[in-house]
C-alpha cells in the first residue's frame, strides 16, 4: 500500500510539472531590501479568473508554477507600498523564468489597505489570515471542512482544530467568543457558506497589556470574519431526517441551528437529536471542556490537580459503542454594553443514552493466569454546564475580567459482566450512580502603572461536590478473608456510599518590570490552598432488605484495616517566583526559579498528621528564531506533584467489583524533571509546514501502586481474580522515565497536497505487585502517510495508510500488537446539482504471536442534491455500510501487571434520508 501510494504522488507530480512552467523572483523596496511576506498574484488575462499566489520568504524570494500557453497579468504588493502589475505570457513550448519586483513606498501606510488585491493568504505581524473561498472546492459544508484545507491547519479526528502541532485554545466568531474553551463546536456547526475570512493569531494574549513580556509561542486562537449577507441577519440551518438502523430500528434526526452576529450582540443556538451515533458532546469533552478558564500559574512548578473521584464510568466513543441516543441543546451569546464593558456567555445540556458490548482477555503476568469477560452496559449521561463572563476596560491601562462557570451532571450505569479466570465462572451486576456538581469562578484584574511597570492579578475559586454510589451483585463471595460478608447469602450484594467536597483556591500577584525593549523581570507572589472532605462506607445488602455495615477489615496478617472513610484534608502552597525575559539577537532566554512553602495535613481516624516541605524550583525556556516563520524552542522545569485526598484517605473504598483500594496518609511528593525540544517551520513561500518535538520526563519517587492479587487458594473461598491496592513513594532508585517524538510535515503542490506525521512513546515504570517491584515498558508508534487533491472543478481523491504498533514488556511477558489502516476518501461534483462523498477505512488487527488476526473495514457514503440558490438540500446518507460488526483495542495497565485485549460491538448499518433548509 505505501509503494502505491508513493508511485501515484510521482505521478501526479510528474504530471503536473511537464503542464506548468516555474517563475521565480525577488520583491525588494526601492532601495532593495527584500520584503518578507509579501504576495504576488496571478491572473489570468482572458478571464480575470486567481490562477495561483505565492508569499515571498526572508530573502524576498518568491515562486510560481504557471500553466502553458495562457497570458496572465502578476500583482506584486506589501503593505505600506504601492503594487506593481506586470504582464507575462507563457507559451506551450516555454521554459522556467525569472521575473522581479521593486515596490516604491506609499505617502501613507492606509493607503495600501485599499489597493491590495484580495490575496489566498495575508500575513500581518503574528496573524495569517486566510481567504476561505480561495481554500474551498464547492463541496465543503462545515468549517472543519475548509479549515483542512487551509496550509499548516489539521482538524483531528475529535474535531479540533490544530495549528502547526499546537491545539486552538480559543474561537471567536467576528471577535466574539464562540463556546469559550472547545474548537470541536465550532468546525463541525458553523455551515461553510457563512465563512469569509479565517484569521489565525500566534502567540496569542486576549490581555493585550501583557503581550510579548511572557512567552506565548504554544498559544494560538482562531477568529471567523463572516461574509457581508452574514452579519445583521439571522443565519442558519434546519435538517432533519429518518431512516432506519440496523435490521428493525427506525432511525431519527433533527438538528437546527441558528445564528445572529452585528457589532453590539451575538447570538448561537445548537441542537442535535438523533440515534445514529453522531455524538456533539461527549462525556469526554465534558470532562476536559475549561470553559476558557487560564491554567494557573503554569510555569510555577507546582502540580495539585483535584482527581475524579467517580468510579470510573465508561468514557464512550463513537466507534465503540452498540447503541447511542443524544438529545444536545448548546446556546451563546455576547453583548457590548457599552465601550467598555463586554458581557458574554453559554449554556450546554446534553443528555446521551449508551449501549456498549465489549469481550475482552486479561492476562496477569505476576499470576500467569488469563480472565475473560464479557460485559453489556448500559450509560445515562445528563450533562449541564453554565458560563457568564464580563470583561470591563475602561481605559487602556486597566482591564478587569470575571467569570463563573457552573456544571453539573447525573451518571448512571449498569453493566453485567461474566468472567471466567482460571476456569471459575463469576456472573457481577454493577451499578453506578454519581450526579456530581461544581462552581468556578475566576477573577483577574490587570493595570499598566507606567510604562515600566505593569500588575497582573488572578483569583480562582473551585467548589465540587461529588457522591458516587457504586453496588455490586456477584455469584462468589468478593474479597473473602478482608471484608465481613455475610457468606449465608446467594448472591452477595455489596454496596458503597462516597461522598467528596473540595473546596480550592488559587490566588497570585504578578509583577512586570519593563528594563528596555528587549528585557523584563517577572516578579510573582501566591498561594494555593485546598480542602477536601472524604467520606466513605460499605455495607451490604442481605436477602431481607437489611443492611449489614462493614466497619473494619477481618485480620489479615494478623492487622486489621479500616472500611469507614471520614477524612478532612488540606494542601496548601505559598509561593514566591522570579522570571526574567530577555531577547538578544535571535534568543529568547527566560529563566526562571519559584519558592515553595508546602505544607499538606490531614485528620482521619482519630489521628492528625501534618507535614512542612519548602521546595526551590527553577525553569528555564529558550527561543531561537532562525526566521519570523522558523524557530527552536527548549524547556526544562522542574516541578513538584502533589496528590489530593483520593490517595490520602485509609480506609479501603472500591473500585470495582474486583479491586479494593486504600490510600496512604504518609504519601510525600515527587518530583518532575522535564524537558521538551520543539522545532517549528511554517514556509508559506513552498506551501511547506514541518514541525516537531522530543520530550524527556523523568519521575523521582513518584507516586506507584502496591498490589496484591489474591488468587482462590489465597483464600479457601471458590474466588475470581481480586486486587487490593495502596499508594506509595517508591525508592529513587526506580524512576518512571517517559521520551516521546513527534513530527508532521504537509507540503502544496499546485492542486496536490501532501501529509505525513509520526509519533512514538518509550515509557519505562515500577510497580510493586505481590511484594516484589515489577518493571515495564511500553513502546507505542503511529505513522500516517496521505496525499490528495484539492480541485474545484474536479472530483477530488485522498489517499492515505496509518500504521500503530503497540510494544509491551509487562513484567518480563513480552507482546506486540499491530494495526495497519490503509483509508480513502472521495468527493464529486456531477451533473450540475449532485455531489457524493464517501470514506473507507480498512483495519488489519494482528499481534506478534499470530494469536490474533482479525481485518474488517468500514465505508461511509452520502449523496447530495442541492439546486443553484436554493435553500433546499437533500441527501442521502449511509453509514457503516459494510455493517461491520466490532473493533478491536489493546491496552496495558502497569499498576497491576496486566495487559487486555478488547473487542467492541459497534453501531450496524444505519440508512438515513434528509432534509435541510438554509435560513
Amino acid at each position: 500500500m505505501k509503494n502505491i501510494l508513493g508511485a501515484i504522488v510521482l505521478l501526479l507530480s510528474i504530471a503536473a510539472s511537464a503542464q506548468s512552467v516555474k517563475m521565480r523572483g525577488f520583491i525588494t523596496d526601492s532601495i532593495g531590501e527584500p520584503l518578507e511576506f509579501a504576495n504576488v498574484i496571478a491572473t489570468k488575462v482572458s478571464s480575470g479568473d486567481l490562477e495561483t499566489y505565492a508569499i515571498t520568504n526572508y530573502e524576498g524570494q518568491y515562486q510560481l508554477n504557471l500553466p502553458k500557453g495562457d497570458t496572465y497579468l502578476l500583482k506584486a504588493s506589501f503593505l505600506g507600498f504601492q503594487t506593481q502589475e506586470k504582464t507575462v505570457t507563457v507559451p506551450e513550448d516555454g521554459e522556467n523564468f525569472t521575473q522581479s519586483f521593486a515596490l516604491n513606498p506609499l505617502a501613507s501606510q492606509l493607503d495600501g489597505v485599499e489597493i491590495v488585491y484580495e490575496m489566498p493568504v495575508t500575513v500581518k505581524g503574528d496573524t495569517i489570515v486566510y481567504n476561505a473561498d480561495s481554500f474551498t472546492t464547492g463541496e465543503e459544508r462545515k468549517l472543519g471542512d475548509i479549515m483542512d484545507n487551509l496550509p499548516g491547519v489539521e482538524v483531528n479526528e475529535d474535531g479540533e482544530i490544530e495549528v502547526e502541532g499546537n491545539a486552538v485554545q480559543k474561537v471567536m466568531i467576528e471577535g466574539k467568543d464562540f463556546f469559550d474553551g472547545d474548537s470541536k463546536l465550532a468546525t463541525k456547526n458553523i455551515p461553510a457558506d457563512a465563512v469569509d475570512k479565517i484569521e489565525v493569531l500566534r502567540n496569542y494574549n486576549e490581555v493585550g497589556q501583557l503581550k510579548g513580556l511572557g512567552n506565548d509561542q504554544d498559544n494560538v486562537a482562531i477568529n471567523i470574519k463572516l461574509k457581508e449577507g452574514k452579519k445583521n441577519f439571522w443565519f442558519g440551518e434546519i435538517s432533519a431526517g429518518g431512516g432506519i438502523v440496523g435490521d428493525d430500528t427506525a432511525g431519527y434526526l433533527a438538528h437546527p441551528k441558528l445564528f445572529y452576529y452585528n457589532p453590539k450582540y451575538s447570538l448561537n443556538f445548537i441542537t442535535d437529536f438523533n440515534n445514529i451515533g453522531e455524538v456533539p458532546f461527549t462525556f469526554r469533552d465534558y470532562i476536559n471542556f475549561t470553559g476558557g478558564f487560564r491554567s494557573f500559574n503554569q510555569s510555577g512548578g507546582t502540580r495539585f490537580n483535584i482527581s475524579d473521584s467517580g468510579l470510573g464510568f465508561a468514557v464512550t466513543q463513537n466507534d465503540r459503542a452498540n447503541e447511542i441516543e443524544t438529545k444536545f441543546f448548546a446556546g451563546n451569546f455576547s453583548y457590548a454594553v457599552n465601550e467598555s464593558l463586554d458581557i458574554s456567555g453559554f449554556g450546554i445540556a446534553s443528555d446521551n443514552t449508551t449501549n456498549i458490548v465489549n469481550n475482552s482477555l486479561r492476562q496477569y503476568v505476576s499470576t500467569g493466569l488469563d480472565e475473560s469477560t464479557s460485559a453489556t452496559t448500559n450509560q445515562s449521561n445528563k450533562l449541564a454546564m453554565l458560563k457568564l463572563s464580563a470583561v470591563y476596560k475602561p481605559t487602556t491601562d486597566l482591564q478587569v475580567d470575571y467569570d463563573v462557570l457552573l456544571r453539573a451532571s447525573s451518571q448512571e450505569e449498569d453493566a453485567n459482566v461474566f468472567s471466567v479466570f482460571d476456569g471459575v465462572t463469576n456472573d457481577i451486576t454493577e451499578i453506578k450512580e454519581n450526579k456530581p456538581y461544581s462552581i468556578s469562578q475566576n477573577a483577574n484584574a490587570y493595570y499598566t502603572l507606567n510604562e515600566k511597570n505593569i500588575f497582573a492579578g488572578q483569583v480562582q475559586q473551585v467548589y465540587q461536590n461529588e457522591d458516587p454510589f457504586y453496588n455490586a451483585v456477584t455469584d462468589l463471595v468478593p474479597f473473602g478473608g478482608i471484608l465481613p460478608i455475610d457468606e449465608n447469602q446467594d448472591p452477595y450484594s455489596i454496596n458503597q456510599d462516597k461522598n467528596v467536597k473540595t473546596n480550592k483556591i488559587d490566588a497570585k500577584i504578578d509583577h512586570y518590570y519593563v528594563l528596555n525593549n528587549t528585557s523584563n523581570i517577572n516578579f510573582t507572589l501566591g498561594t494555593t490552598y485546598s480542602n477536601q472532605k472524604f467520606n466513605s462506607n460499605i455495607f451490604q445488602l442481605l436477602g431481607n432488605g437489611d443492611t449489614l455495615d462493614f466497619n473494619q477489615s477481618t485480620a489479615v496478617d494478623g492487622e486489621v484495616f479500616p472500611l469507614v472513610n471520614d477524612v478532612d484534608y488540606t494542601f496548601s502552597d505559598v509561593f514566591l517566583g522570579a522570571h526574567y525575559k530577555v531577547k538578544t539577537g535571535k534568543f529568547t532566554f527566560t529563566p526562571g526559579v519559584t519558592l515553595h512553602n508546602y505544607n499538606v495535613s490531614s485528620d482521619q481516624l482519630g489521628v492528625s498528621s501534618s507535614d512542612n516541605e519548602v521546595s526551590v524550583l527553577p525553569d528555564l525556556s529558550v527561543i531561537f528564531d532562525l526566521k519570523k516563520s522558523e524557530s527552536i524552542r527548549f524547556n526544562y522545569d522542574i516541578s513538584a506533584q502533589y496528590t489530593d485526598v483520593n490517595d490520602y484517605a485509609e480506609a479501603y473504598v472500591f473500585n470495582n467489583y474486583n479491586r479494593l483500594f486504600r490510600g496512604n496518609r504518609n504519601l510525600e511528593n515527587s518530583l518532575d524533571h522535564n524537558y521538551r525540544l520543539t522545532y517549528s517551520n511554517f514556509n508559506l513561500f513552498n506551501y511547506t509546514n514541518i514541525s516537531g518535538s522530543l520530550n524527556y520526563s523523568k519521575k523521582v519517587e513518584g507516586f506507584k501502586n502496591q498490589t496484591n492479587i489474591l488468587l482462590p487458594s489465597d483464600t479457601n473461598e471458590l474466588l475470581a481474580v481480586n486486587q487490593v491496592s495502596s499508594p506509595f513513594n517508591i525508592d529513587s532508585d526506580f524512576p518512571d522515565e517517559t521520551f516521546s517524538a513527534n513530527a508532521r510535515f504537509s507540503k502544496n503542490i499546485k492542486k496536490f497536497v501532501l501529509r505525513a506525521s509520526g509519533s512514538l512513546s518509550l515509557s519505562k515504570t515500577y510497580n510493586e505487585v505481590n511484594s516484589a517491584v515489577a518493571e515495564s515498558e511500553s513502546f507505542t508508534q503511529n505513522y500516517t502517510a496521505s496525499a490528495g487533491t484539492n480541485f474545484r472543478d474536479w472530483p477530488n481523491l485522498e489517499l492515505g495508510y496509518r500504521l500503530n504498533i503497540n510494544e509491551y514488556d509487562n513484567g518480563g511477558l513480552a507482546q506486540t500488537f499491530i494495526t495497519q489502516r490503509p483509508y480513502a476518501s472521495f468527493d464529486a461534483r456531477f451533473l450540475k446539482n449532485f455531489t457524493f462523498n464517501a470514506e473507507w477505512d480498512f483495519y488489519d488487527y494482528t499481534n506478534d504471536r499470530n494469536t490474533i488476526e482479525n481485518r474488517y473495514s468500514f465505508l461511509n457514503a452520502n449523496l447530495y442534491y442541492q439546486q443553484a440558490d436554493s435553500k433546499w438540500e437533500f441527501q442521502i446518507q449511509a453509514d457503516n455500510v459494510l455493517d461491520t460488526a466490532f473493533i478491536n483495542n489493546d491496552s496495558f495497565d502497569d499498576s497491576i501487571n496486566t495487559t487486555t485485549t478488547t473487542q467492541y460491538f459497534v453501531l450496524p448499518r444505519i440508512l438515513m434520508f434528509v432534509v435541510k433548509y438554509d435560513l
